[in-house]
């Protein structure tokens, strides 16, 4: 009897390895079977994450808010000094600029469904407070023009830091999303200053009005060409570009962001598109411009 069950004992071992040895899944020797069967190894494929999808992008809004500097509110576009909202790029009501409201809303809805709430010499750091006051109206679409001011100070030392620049431009994204988290966001480049002042330094009544102090940082002395001047303008330059690359960054951090590609910036605007009382502020041909270019980026697929 010890025999057949010492036999019995062996041959069930050698079973059980046999097995084994030609599962797909390994056992672990001497581990004990549940119930008189192996355990089973196989183990479930851990889920992938599902991504979010991304919001689609809305080519015609049904509603446009603006906010900004003067350039939204088409300072000297009509008469010297003073704002011409009605031709502004943004909001403008005036045909001949075909704003991008005009474009998007058409003329019977421009009134009741698009906000000018730019200020001539706003910066950056107002930027959030007008951003809030544009998510109180709900809108579909947000364009934002803003950073020139920032580095036309009277000199280039005044120039906003480009961490606060960004700082503040972050914050104003929160306070639209925080007021009207699916309105879209068109971020408009800040034009090169160095290319306002190579096209307005050849008109001799620029040059007399830019002795006002427009933009000192790069349009004072506009006749100096010794090194000093140029390293001053380039430093102007340079702290452009860089609002730029902030502007991009944080809009695509934003799923509901569009930057402009630096549209603004390398576009050239000629004398005829700048104001004829200060050559530095666009003009109603400036202004048709800044809305196609927008209009163009907003509407592609």
């Amino acid at each position: 009897m010890r025999g057949r069950s010492r036999f019995r004992t062996a041959a069930a071992a050698a079973t059980a390895a046999l097995l084994c040895a030609g599962a797909l899944s390994g056992c672990t020797a001497g581990e004990p079977a549940a119930n008189g069967r192996a355990a089973s190894s196989t183990s479930k494929p851990t889920p992938k994450p599902t991504s979010k999808p991304t919001p689609p992008w809305d080519v015609s809004p049904a509603s446009v808010a603006a906010v900004g500097d003067s350039v939204t509110r088409a300072f000297d576009a009509c008469s010297v000094l003073t704002d011409c909202p009605e031709v502004s790029w943004a909001t403008g009501t005036d045909t001949t600029v075909n704003s991008l409201a005009l474009r998007l809303l058409g003329p019977e809805k421009v009134a009741t469904r698009s906000w000018n709430l730019a200020r001539t010499g706003a910066r950056m750091a107002e930027l959030p407070e007008q951003m809030a006051g544009a998510a109180a109206e709900r809108p579909e679409l947000v364009t934002v023009m803003m950073g020139a001011n920032d580095a036309c100070r009277p000199t280039p030392d005044l120039m906003t830091p480009v961490a606060d620049f960004r700082t503040s431009f972050e914050t104003a994204l929160a306070r639209l999303r925080k007021g009207a988290p699916k309105a879209q966001v068109y971020v408009a480049s800040v034009p090169s200053l160095m290319h306002l002042w190579s096209t307005g330094r050849v008109s001799p009544m620029g040059l007399e009005v830019w002795k006002l102090g427009i933009c000192g940082a790069m349009l004072t002395d506009a006749e100096d060409l010794s090194a000093a001047a140029d390293r001053r303008r380039a430093e102007v330059q340079d702290r452009v570009v860089a609002y730029n690359r902030v502007l991009s960054e944080v809009c695509a951090k934003d799923e509901l962001c569009r930057y402009d590609g630096g549209a603004v910036f390398g576009f050239r605007f000629d004398d005829g598109q700048l104001s004829p009382w200060d050559f530095f502020h666009p003009s109603r041909d400036g202004q048709a411009r800044l809305a196609e270019l927008a209009y163009r980026r907003i509407t592609k697929e």
